[in-house]
């Protein structure tokens, strides 16, 4: 897993956990868009991370 890929799993964990601890009756808010967004670059970062192969030995 990248380092990029890392943060955004920890800022969709964070914003999620935000989300719960702070509204018991909103059905949608701030941290939970932006807990999908997270989610969804997290998802963009490893298929980024898994196309882009690194070949140590330079030809």
């Amino acid at each position: 897993m990248s380092k990029s890929a890392a943060g955004f799993f920890i800022l969709a964990l964070l914003s999620g956990i935000l989300h719960l601890s702070l509204v018991q009756d909103a059905v949608v808010t701030l941290p939970l868009i932006a807990c999908g967004v997270f989610g969804a670059l997290f998802v963009l970062a490893l298929i980024a991370g898994r196309k882009i192969k690194f070949d140590p030995v330079l030809r």
